[in-house]
């Protein structure tokens, strides 16, 4: 650990349940940011519960591998990603500190969206038969539909919101019919405020918490959410130059119910979510 030049600063968190609470920390060896876990929001985060059940994530005992996960991501992002200086099981995370601004909706333009395309097609070309957690995912193409049935189950006993019984049905006879031959690194809580921009472009991803190897499909429909209709033709324009779309019109709907069930944008109105407009069009060549 590098010395501090002077006592650490606290960061105040944009959430009350943040998965950790932050320091801003002056070294000998420069500026640093120190994630001190979090346990008492992990223990009650739906999110985590679905994250260590579906992926055996191991949160937060997996924070030791930390490091290779990060110089993982920096090998295949176009984006700058930050070093990791130390982690402990369980405990912490120190990483370096990158220049640039937290992103807001209203500084996002077109040039970002394209970035981050660019960005999560580079992602989705680095394939792997097996999925779960970063970097030794663990689980056969064959295991995802009986874990992931098994997880949605979880949360939705679980859940605060009454899930109707014909949803679930529905979401469980959709999620028996599932192939799935490949997966890739993908962010489950993919939000804006995960990256840095400088100067109006996207610079940076700073949050690599919740990678997991996934079906590249489970991202694409969380994207859904995170892009308007212009900003989601963008994306595919420039995806599409390096990666073709798949269909998501077959599990769509579970998918955005285990998202809805995960929290990971902090809806609460499940017609709302279930019926968001769909903007990812399956258009075979």
């Amino acid at each position: 650990m590098p010395a501090l030049l002077k006592p650490a600063i606290s960061i105040p968190t944009l959430f009350e349940d943040s998965t950790h609470h932050l320091w801003r920390c002056e070294t000998q060896q420069g500026a640093m940011v120190l994630k001190v876990c979090n346990k008492k929001s992990i223990e009650k985060s739906s999110f985590w519960q679905a994250m260590n059940h579906l992926f055996n994530a191991s949160f937060p005992q997996s924070l030791a591998d930390m490091s290779l996960i990060y110089a993982d991501i920096a090998r295949y992002s176009p984006l700058l990603i930050p070093q990791c200086i130390a982690t402990e099981s369980a405990q912490f995370i120190l990483a370096s500190t990158l220049a640039g601004q937290a992103i807001i909706d209203a500084d996002i333009n077109n040039e970002m969206v394209e970035k981050l395309a660019e960005h999560i097609s580079q992602l989705h070309q680095q394939t792997n038969i097996k999925w779960g957690p970063m970097p030794r995912p663990e689980f056969s193409a064959s295991q995802w539909p009986a874990r992931l049935s098994a997880s949605l189950q979880m949360l939705v006993e679980q859940s605060d919101v009454k899930i109707p019984e014909l949803i679930v049905k529905q979401a469980l006879e959709q999620i028996a019919l599932i192939s799935v031959t490949e997966f890739v690194p993908t962010m489950i809580d993919l939000r804006w405020d995960q990256f840095l921009q400088q100067n109006g472009k996207l610079s940076a991803l700073v949050d690599l918490d919740a990678f997991v190897f996934a079906p590249r499909e489970l991202e694409l429909v969380l994207l859904e959410f995170i892009l308007d209709p212009a900003q989601m033709k963008l994306f595919i324009a420039k995806y599409q130059q390096t990666y073709t779309l798949p269909d998501l019109s077959l599990i769509r709907q579970p998918y955005r119910l285990l998202l809805f069930l995960m929290n990971v944008l902090g809806e609460t109105d499940l017609n709302r979510w279930m019926n968001a407009p769909i903007l990812l069009s399956y258009n075979p060549a």
